[in-house]
């Protein structure tokens, strides 16, 4: 039987325009989410509304024009970020109060992440300022559902501390809980605190998202222990890099020498309090049998 050929029906012509018109916008805080990457990742409902707002806040000017600039977009834009002052934020309550529509942006990705806009938001909040987001792109999901690990929970880390000590305390903390981890890092200290990772959490799967929807994307997965090898000898990448730790599971043990291990590390920066409940946390044991073996080796046992 033949199948049926129908006629597109001639389009309106007043149709096109309509559709490329910006919907009204209802006066507010929009939090716009922008591509991590690829321009080509922006939303249609997220032109949409940057086009209609009044003023777009954002990290770095330079990086949000270039983004309008590719979808001609032209809306004056402000600087807002970590260094802005609360004269800043109070300036741009006062738009918002008077009635304005005001974009939020971060440099790439989803606004308020590992940023410090939750402020803006919250003191809108309490003003009774409508606020909404228009959601995308979002580095640390992307690198955790590419990484093959865990993601019925996981836990956003943000980056770690930049000195050696205090990450690997930071890490303790982290150890024990049932969840995928998720961290941004630096490329520079890459190597390093994949090291303080493995030892830190133990061997176990991870992966290293690099460059997310950029020409050179990369994920690299393996046990911590191989990718601190990795790029112990490859040196620093280049790019933005996200790193994803699976949970601890019942399978993972702790050799006798690797707690020794932990423990004289622990021991050489903090306190023995602080080095036993570091390495109960990484390993599991009991605080009592890790205080025991803590106090043989402040002995030389």
């Amino acid at each position: 039987m033949p199948s049926l050929i129908t006629k597109p029906a001639a389009a309106h012509p007043n149709r096109e325009q309509r559709a490329s018109k910006p919907s009204p916008l209802a006066p507010g805080l929009y939090l716009v989410a922008t591509p991590i990457g690829n321009l080509g990742d922006i939303t249609l409902r997220a032109l949409e509304a940057l086009a209609a707002c009044d003023l777009i806040a954002c990290e770095d000017t330079s990086a949000t024009a270039k983004l309008l600039a590719r979808y001609g977009v032209k809306v004056r834009l402000t600087a807002y970020h970590e260094h802005s002052t609360p004269a800043a934020r109070a300036a741009l309550l006062a738009r918002l109060a008077g009635g304005a529509r005001l974009a939020l942006v971060s440099d790439a990705g989803t606004p308020l992440i590992s940023d410090p806009g939750y402020r803006l938001v919250r003191a809108a909040i309490e003003a009774g300022i409508f606020v909404t987001a228009l959601p995308g792109p979002s580095a640390p999901l992307m690198a955790l559902i590419l990484s093959g690990l865990p993601t019925d929970r996981f836990l956003f880390a943000g980056f770690l501390p930049t000195r050696g000590a205090a990450r690997r305390a930071e890490l303790g903390r982290l150890a024990a809980i049932e969840a995928s981890l998720i961290f941004l890092e630096s490329p520079r200290r890459l190597p390093e605190a994949l090291a303080d990772m493995a030892q830190m959490l133990g061997d176990r799967p991870a992966a290293v998202a690099r460059e997310l929807t950029k020409l050179f994307e990369e994920m690299r997965r393996g046990r911590l222990g191989e990718l601190r090898d990795h790029y112990m000898a490859a040196g620093a990448p280049k790019g933005e890099v996200v790193v994803v730790v699976g949970p601890p599971t019942v399978a993972d043990t702790t050799p006798a020498d690797q707690i020794d291990a932990l423990l004289l590390t622990a021991l050489d920066e903090t306190s023995l309090k602080e080095a036993v409940a570091q390495v109960a946390a990484v390993t599991g044991l009991p605080r009592k049998q890790v205080y025991a073996r803590a106090l043989a080796l402040t002995r030389g046992e």
